[in-house]
């Protein structure tokens, strides 16, 4: 009996309501964002795209958006789990995280790294004990990083071999300046000494918000397969970074861009690249919802 096809999941989007009042960055000059997004907004798109469901990620370092996106969860079935945010230095950090992961909804934590004036934070002692929970409880780390803070994630992840690790949005490249330049250079570098460790996957999401309005398939190309040699078919998790895509594109535009990066690769990649992956590194540990 042949097995199932792996379900189609967008690992990595987003739902806001602006009145909630803790999206810092998320500023009337964001254009296109700055509004309510939902799940009545991201069904459609998922639906044309044959999606069968998705990975909410947080967008405000709060715990109380974590609750907000945890709700939406327990109501929308096409919502598989959460990505949030605690507090990772707080004192009582690893109860906190217990009483998060009392749903089993949640599937991982991600502090807004690339946001914090210290880019070696990851390295604070004072953060050991809620990564320890972290992987007792079976929640992944996603690392919303840029390339200078690769040296120091390749630290913590060198320190911390039990913890799903996951690089948002391919730690968010030059993308603009191209290959053969010396930003190329460093990112890939980077990332290579981090591939070279199986506890650490990387989402291929983000490229067209780096590249921006205009931007190529040809432009992408070198971005995404150098992640795919280097991770591999079965480290790399596709998202949309939906609706922060807008800024640059459109949900169909990149699923479309996707499905050129990907042609190559047999079926059975392009499967995983596209749900099996995330499904394994997200809800593996976790009782989670059928898509």
């Amino acid at each position: 009996m042949s097995a199932a096809p792996l379900p189609r999941i967008d690992a990595h989007q987003h739902f806001w309501a602006l009145s909630r009042g803790d999206y810092g960055w998320l500023t009337p000059e964001m254009g296109a964002i700055h509004r309510d997004f939902g799940s009545g907004d991201l069904a459609p798109l998922l639906r044309e795209a044959g999606i069968g469901g998705s990975i909410a990620v947080q967008a405000a370092p709060t715990e109380a958006e974590t609750r907000y996106l945890l709700g939406i969860a327990a109501t929308e079935p096409g919502v598989l789990g959460v990505v949030g945010w605690s507090d990772l230095e707080a004192p009582d950090a690893p109860a906190a995280l217990r009483r998060l992961a009392a749903d089993p909804l949640l599937v991982g934590l991600r502090p807004m790294l690339h946001d914090l004036p210290d880019d070696e934070w990851l390295l604070r002692p004072a953060l050991l004990p809620a990564v320890e929970a972290m992987q007792a409880l079976g929640l992944a780390f996603d690392a919303l990083v840029k390339p200078r803070h690769l040296p120091h994630l390749l630290r913590f992840a060198e320190a911390h071999p039990g913890l799903a690790i996951v690089i948002d949005h391919l730690a968010k490249p030059a993308i603009v300046e191209g290959p053969s330049t010396r930003s190329w250079r460093g990112w890939a570098e980077g990332m290579a000494a981090l591939a070279r460790l199986p506890h650490v996957h990387c989402k291929l999401s983000g490229l067209i918000t780096e590249a921006g309005p205009g931007w190529s398939l040809e432009g992408l190309r070198p971005y995404a397969e150098r992640v795919l040699e280097l991770f591999g078919p079965r480290r790399v998790i596709w998202g949309s970074d939906w609706p922060v895509l807008r800024l640059a594109g459109t949900y169909s535009g990149w699923w479309e861009a996707t499905a050129a990066l990907l042609a190559s690769l047999p079926a059975d990649d392009r499967a995983a690249i596209l749900g099996g992956n995330a499904a394994r590194t997200y809800l593996g540990k976790r009782g989670h919802k059928p898509c």
